[in-house]
């Protein structure tokens, strides 16, 4: 009887944890797309700020004004207005300014301070060959304010592009540039009001956000012209210094090319890195760290608070074992609970 009687209970305790686990899964499923939701309840519209900075420039510029303004402005772009089309055409980013500089700098048909008087119209107009021209998107990529956030991060991310203008349909102005590094800021500033998923409590290696092979550094005795090359063929927007072990001493970003058209020493371009990286005058983004077993909370909390593009993810001797960058944040966060992995598309 005591044996039938077990096992009766052993069955009512079946029945009654079998309706716990399915709801637990339903919290859990409920709880990793607390984020997508975020982002599809708010549109780019809401994460505009209400004072911000926009510059645009007309193709007919010449481009070293181009680029002194972006370091006047502490911009890393801004849209082009061609004034014959009467539309926006392009973005002029840094990613432009480094594939010039590298292409043409050991070039024995033109000078470095030739480019200076070339206009914006001139680099891309189809009768300027150049490597350019011929390896980026030309179209101009933008979404509009109504648009949701969900939508923007997807863009962002499936297109590799750092920079989003947002468009009114009607009028044809840019209204703002939207970029990782303000959508996550706006997702933290609600950070308190919205429910946290338990992922967010999970070491970094263990969810394996970010990238962790096949880093690209470059070593501190490399000439900056190396440095170049990878920007060009890795299409990163940073590098780690290293030294000969490995440990990482400093932190190189595109944005700190732009310097050399301020500074007029891009025709130097053979300089080592350890000069290059001392010899920067502007803002200057600080190697931001993070380790293995930081929780993915901590290190989304440092990167919004440190207002950089990305933390290097080194061991305890401080050797650089990965990258952590806001796509990666985004797409682990937003983009993979809703099963698109739009980083490998």
């Amino acid at each position: 009887m005591d044996t039938q009687r077990d096992h009766r209970a052993s069955l009512a305790g079946e029945t009654v944890s079998l309706p716990e686990k399915m709801q637990e899964t339903k919290k859990d499923e409920r709880d990793a797309v607390v984020y997508m939701n975020f982002m599809k309840n708010h549109s780019c519209y809401n994460a505009i700020p209400t004072s911000c900075k926009l510059v645009i420039f007309d193709t007919k510029l010449q481009v070293k004004r181009a680029f002194l303004a972006l370091v006047a402005n502490g911009l890393r772009a801004a849209p082009l207005w061609d004034s014959k089309l009467q539309r926006f055409v392009g973005m002029l980013t840094i990613t432009d300014f480094i594939n010039i500089l590298h292409y043409y700098y050991r070039s024995p048909l033109v000078q470095m301070y030739e480019l200076e008087s070339h206009k914006i119209e001139t680099w891309r107009g189809d009768s300027f060959e150049n490597v350019y021209l011929k390896s980026s998107n030309r179209i101009l990529i933008s979404i509009s304010p109504e648009a949701s956030l969900f939508d923007a991060v997807y863009t962002l991310l499936k297109y590799k592009i750092h920079r989003l203008p947002v468009i009114d349909p009607e009028s044809g102005n840019v209204l703002h540039i939207l970029t990782h590094k303000r959508i996550l800021k706006f997702l933290h500033i609600f950070w308190k009001k919205v429910p946290k998923p338990a992922f967010m409590r999970r070491q970094i290696q263990e969810l394996g956000i970010g990238t962790f092979k096949n880093i690209a550094t470059v070593q501190q005795t490399a000439t900056l012209y190396e440095a170049l090359a990878i920007f060009v063929e890795r299409r990163v927007s940073a590098l780690p210094v290293v030294d000969e072990q490995g440990k990482v001493v400093s932190l190189y970003s595109r944005f700190d090319v732009i310097n050399l058209a301020a500074q007029k020493s891009y025709n130097n371009l053979d300089m080592p890195m350890w000069d290059a990286v001392q010899g920067r005058s502007c803002f200057i983004e600080g190697v931001i760290k993070c380790y293995p077993y930081e929780t993915l909370e901590t290190i989304v909390d440092r990167i919004v608070h440190a207002e950089v593009h990305r933390l290097v993810l080194v061991d305890r001797a401080n050797v650089v074992r990965g990258i952590i960058s806001l796509s990666d944040l985004l797409q682990g966060m937003v983009l993979t609970p809703a099963g698109i992995d739009a980083l490998m598309s």
